[in-house]
């Protein structure tokens, strides 16, 4: 296999990136190869198969005429990995410092080039993963590519194990599957006034919660990240992202993402005019797996979703919900 056939590009650009932008990040991204696939919200991964003999150049030169085409039509600059996988083009990229550079690993670099970071750098790696590694004296990825794969899936679990093992070693066989920015939804409220009242913020994004979950199940589709946006008087916004465990549109699971997005505000005493909390990375319900659970009080919340459901669609949508958000509303 030539070098050619197996070389990806993952590219990262500046956090909090807006959605137009990265729309247009895309659209570069899409004149260098037709197999792009889209991680939202900041970050996309290109097939470079046929683009080095059609542009004429190598990796390094098509990275670097990425950056120059980003930098110079849309003002931000981009972090470049490119390696013979998904795994080292990605965690090749995130060893690219701030503001932006072009990193290239060879297929025969890739396991002296991997061996000296710490175990947390190599892509797919969590915190917690991670911990666990170095409980166990596990500090660099050259330790964990060394070790029994048996043992890493004891200490991981199975599934999760045997890919931390695999990826170690600088095996990944998954392909760039092309793959444009999803659609998201967006609910939003304004405030009749300025508030500084934390709870009367907390409980208009609880009524946000439940509006949004509504409008993905009447779809049939899951969000697999939430974007909220906060609005000041002097017309700034503050706006984060976070991906939620595994996509859902069940309130229980979007209230959980959108609380922890509220609270990495640190509003203290800011002032708040409006919120915007947006559904991205829809996906068809249908393909998203349910998980499994042995907790009853979710289950019954679930079943009570259902009812609440069925109620909006047929009185309308402000007739029920959250006791809080009718108490601030009143």
């Amino acid at each position: 296999m030539t070098s050619e056939a197996s070389t990806v590009m993952h590219v990262r650009g500046p956090d909090h990136l807006p959605e137009d932008t990265y729309r247009q990040f895309l659209e570069q991204l899409a004149e260098l190869s037709p197999v792009v696939q889209a991680l939202p919200p900041s970050a996309a991964l290109v097939e470079l198969k046929g683009a080095l003999r059609y542009h004429g150049t190598n990796a390094r030169g098509l990275g670097e005429i990425l950056r120059i085409r980003t930098v110079s039509r849309l003002g931000v600059d981009v972090r470049v990995g490119i390696g013979p996988s998904i795994t080292v083009a990605a965690t090749a990229s995130a060893q690219v410092p701030l503001p932006g550079g072009v990193l290239t690993v060879s297929p025969g670099e890739v396991t002296d080039w991997l061996a000296p970071l710490p175990v947390e750098a190599l892509h797919g790696i969590g915190p917690r993963q991670a911990e666990a590694l170095r409980d166990y004296g596990i500090h660099r990825v050259g330790l964990l590519a060394a070790v029994p794969a048996a043992t890493v899936q004891r200490l991981l679990g199975g599934r999760a194990g045997r890919l931390a093992a695999d990826r170690a070693r600088g095996v990944d066989p998954r392909p760039v599957t092309p793959r444009a920015l999803p659609a998201s939804a967006t609910v939003t409220h304004a405030f009749p006034r300025h508030t500084l009242d934390g709870a009367e913020v907390r409980a208009a994004l609880l009524g946000l919660v439940g509006q949004l979950g509504h409008d993905l199940r009447h779809t049939h589709q899951s969000a697999g990240a939430l974007t909220l946006t906060l609005r000041f008087p002097d017309g700034t916004d503050w706006t984060k992202s976070r991906r939620l465990t595994q996509p859902s549109a069940h309130d229980d699971d979007l209230r959980t993402t959108a609380y922890r997005l509220i609270d990495a505000a640190g509003l203290q005493r800011a002032r708040v005019t409006a919120l915007a909390l947006r559904a991205d990375d829809l996906l068809d319900a249908a393909r998203t797996p349910e998980q499994l659970t042995l907790d009853d009080a979710r289950e019954a919340r679930l079943t009570a979703e259902e009812t609440t459901d069925r109620i909006r669609e047929r009185f309308g949508p402000h007739t029920i919900g959250p006791a809080t958000t009718f108490r601030h509303a009143s």
